[in-house]
Parts: C-alpha cells; structure tokens; sequence
C-alpha cells in the first residue's frame, strides 16, 4: 500500500463525513439490486457504507488497519446499521475467495494504491460473473476554481508532489478507464461527476476545511518534514483559503472519474 497523504485528523475526517451514496456514488445506484452482496473497500468513516447498506441485502467493509475500521464501526453503530461485516484488507490481496459478491465497490481509493491495475484485478476476482465493479476517484489536476489566487495554486502543486511522493496518483479520475483496460475490463463505461462549492455555507466549509487541513493534517506534517513546505509557506495558503470562502465570487469544482465494469 502507498501511504496514505491525508491521514485521519479532525479535519480530513471532517470531509470524509460528507460523503454520501447519493453525493459520492449516484452513478452505481441505479444498478444496486436489494439481494446483492456488496464489498465496500476503504470504507473510511462509514458514510457512504452504511448508505449502501440500506440498498443491498449485506455490505462487507474493509479498511487497512483496525484503526482505520474503527472509524467504520463507530459510523455503523450509531445508524445502527446491522447488515455490516467489518475486514482489515489490502486491495492488492483481498482475502476474500473468488466470485463472493455481487458488487464491489471502491470511493477514493485507487488514487492512493501502489498498483491500481493489480488493484482492479482484485476487484474482479471477488465479484461474481455478472456483477459489477465500481470506482470513483478525483483528479486534481482537473479541479478548478475562482477567483485565481496564487496561493492555491501552490496548494494544489504541493498536494499532487506529496500525493505522488506517496506512491500515489492524484489525476487519478482521467486514469480509470486505461487502467481497467490494462487489467483486462471488457465491458466498461466510464463517466464523470463533479462536487461544486458556490454558496456562502457551501464555501465556508470547503474552504474551512481545507485551511485547517493545510495547517493541521498529515500532509502539513510530510510537507514540512521534507522541506517542500514551510509552516509559513502552510499558513499562506490557509489564509488564502479564508480569502476564497470569503469572496462572494468565489467557486470550486472537483472533478472525478468513475468507471463501471460489468464482470
């Protein structure tokens, strides 16, 4: 496994709370059959987990540490969501046998892999002949915004260093549908969604988010820690991402890619 850029801290966890079935995976809902078997690979918090698992019959969610699953289960619980299974898992080897589920499902997660390629396969390997194989993932180097402020340009160049510096690939999203090629997909449509930030609320909170992020999270840490960053340097951008919460001009939208293989 790469390592992971943005860590767990109260700000990232912030972000990943938002997520939603509907706001993170509308594009396999409609496929979604009440009787299906459903893995759900790098479940983070749990918000699009439990979500899922309202739709389909079971949900197994994994997670690379106990730490990270705990994050999962405390998301389950207080939905009281029963239909949940909980594994420490590695896409790259998933221990699960061949054709156990009906859908397998991976949000934000190929972007972070040392081999996404051999990650896909494993997908594959678990879901049943007929079932389906689903990904989302962001692509920063097609993200957006106004007004242009210097500073955020530097954020987003920073993230996409430390991201590959990880074993990482931020412009993941435009990859998708090569990789699933490389690993042999057939039958497959790839499309694409956007987040968009605009209003005041909406604003403030991505921009919030981010200005505590760039300060306060893992990232903060490896940037400094390997001189590509200052905390000065840090702080700049923070305040920069006040600046662009604050103006009423002020417009962000987040690209990702999807893709749907039919097994």
């Amino acid at each position: 496994m790469a390592a992971y850029t943005h860590g767990h801290d109260e700000s990232v966890l912030r972000s990943h709370r938002s997520r939603t079935a509907h706001n993170s995976a509308a594009y396999l809902l409609p496929l979604l059959k009440p009787t299906d078997r459903l893995l759900d690979i790098g479940a983070g918090p749990g918000t699009i987990t439990v979500d899922l698992a309202g739709l389909v019959a079971e949900v197994t969610a994994t997670e690379i540490g106990p730490d990270e699953l705990a994050l999962t289960r405390a998301t389950a619980a207080e939905r009281t969501s029963t239909n949940i299974d909980f594994r420490v898992a590695d896409v790259h080897a998933l221990p699960f046998d061949d054709a156990t589920f009906d859908v397998t499902h991976a949000h934000q997660v190929l972007q972070h892999v040392t081999d996404p390629v051999r990650a896909l396969s494993e997908m594959a390997r678990v879901t049943k002949p007929g079932g389906i194989v689903a990904v989302r993932d962001s692509d920063y180097a097609g993200f957006c915004w106004w007004p242009q402020l210097p500073a955020l340009n530097t954020w987003l160049d920073l993230y996409r260093t430390a991201a590959r510096a990880n074993g990482g690939e931020p412009d993941a999203g435009r990859r998708l549908l090569s990789w699933a090629h490389a690993a042999g997909f057939e039958e497959v449509t790839a499309t694409s969604s956007t987040w968009c930030y605009s209003t005041a609320a909406e604003r403030a909170w991505w921009g919030g988010m981010w200005a505590d992020r760039i300060v306060n999270s893992a990232i903060a840490r490896q940037l400094t820690a390997s001189g590509q960053a200052t905390s000065a340097d840090l702080q700049e951008i923070s305040d920069a991402w006040m600046e662009w919460a604050a103006d009423e001009d002020g417009w962000f939208s987040v690209l990702h890619g999807e893709m749907i293989y039919r097994r």
